[in-house]
């Protein structure tokens, strides 16, 4: 090829070079240009909107705001407000700072890898598990966060409960309460004391039968816990139980509304204090089921609220007796 050739097609890809981009400064300009007027168009990011300087005419609307929802006036509250990253969480024993690798044998595409790489990844992880629990300290948050969380989720606990029972059991390992007393123990009476404390109670029945101690260690262990830390507990309010035992027995609002009211005449009659708040919310649902004329036994009552029959008979009763004497 002659170097007339050359030069030829040279400038012939320069010219179009400068072509396409002639053509996409033109198409750039165009977009900021009002279409009525030709005047220059701003947007406007308080109100969502892309309007023209010269003639006001509103161009595009409702546009998104792709911004953070909250406002920081120094540098310290930026940082603190950011979300960069996954959340830290008081559930895990490192917070959720550190990588986890999963325990599939699959690459990005979803291909099995071979034997030779399934070997590497086993080691990757048995190190990476290996320096996630440095000491025994984390050792043991690691298995007591694993063991709160699987009793709440047997429980139907929420995750603030989750977190609360979370620190309670950090303080408690940070202040060397654990020495004599088994893990599985302290953390049942953290998430006892975390469900009292957020309104979420459950019963001492209810935790033995998803934990892996009896009830005298963990009565036990609850107590010694909340001497030490100073938790601030107050008695377990019958009403709290009433929402989830008619949830349980699929009974209606109606009898909902006359459990608290019985409770409430109770309440102006004394029969509350010195009695097991259990026995008394399911002694009123039952009562107030009866009132309402829906089909419900004291042996259904007896199985979702854990309590003996001769209780709900008992006290519900003198529930009914209390209702007379206020009416």
């Amino acid at each position: 090829m002659s170097d007339t050739t050359i030069r030829t097609t040279e400038t012939e890809q320069t010219g179009n070079r400068e072509t396409t981009e002639s053509t996409t400064e033109r198409e750039s300009t165009s977009e900021q240009v009002c279409p009525e007027c030709g005047g220059n168009l701003v947007t406007d990011s308080e109100h969502g909107e892309t309007v023209c300087r010269e003639c006001g005419l509103v161009v595009e609307e409702n546009e998104i705001d792709r911004g953070p929802e909250w406002r920081a006036f120094n540098s310290s509250e930026k940082d603190e407000k950011s979300r960069v990253g996954s959340p830290t969480t008081n559930m895990m024993h490192d917070k959720g700072l550190s990588t986890n690798i999963g325990w599939q044998d699959k690459d990005a595409y979803g291909r099995s890898l071979s034997s030779s790489q399934r070997q590497k990844m086993q080691r990757l992880r048995t190190w990476n598990e290996r320096f996630r629990t440095r000491n025994s300290k984390e050792r043991n948050l690691k298995q007591a966060l694993g063991e709160i969380d699987r009793m709440a989720s047997a429980l139907g606990l929420p995750e603030t409960v989750r977190e609360t029972a979370s620190v309670i059991y950090r303080r408690a390992l940070d202040e060397d309460l654990l020495p004599g007393r088994s893990i599985e123990g302290v953390a049942t009476a953290s998430l006892y004391a975390a469900a009292r404390q957020s309104g979420n109670p459950r019963s001492i029945d209810e935790m033995i039968a998803v934990s892996r101690v009896d009830d005298m260690e963990m009565t036990r262990t609850y107590r010694y816990i909340i001497r030490e830390l100073n938790l601030e507990i107050k008695p377990a309010d019958p009403e709290s139980y009433v929402p989830r035992f008619v949830s349980d027995l699929d009974l209606s609002d109606e009898v909902e509304r006359g459990a608290r009211e019985l409770l409430e005449d109770g309440r102006q009659a004394g029969l509350l204090s010195g009695k097991s708040p259990v026995g008394l919310a399911a002694a009123a649902v039952y009562a107030a089921a009866l009132l309402a004329n829906e089909k419900v036994t004291q042996s259904q009552v007896s199985d979702v609220a854990s309590i003996s029959e001769v209780t709900i008979r008992n006290r519900y009763k003198e529930l009914l007796e209390a209702k007379q004497v206020s009416a």
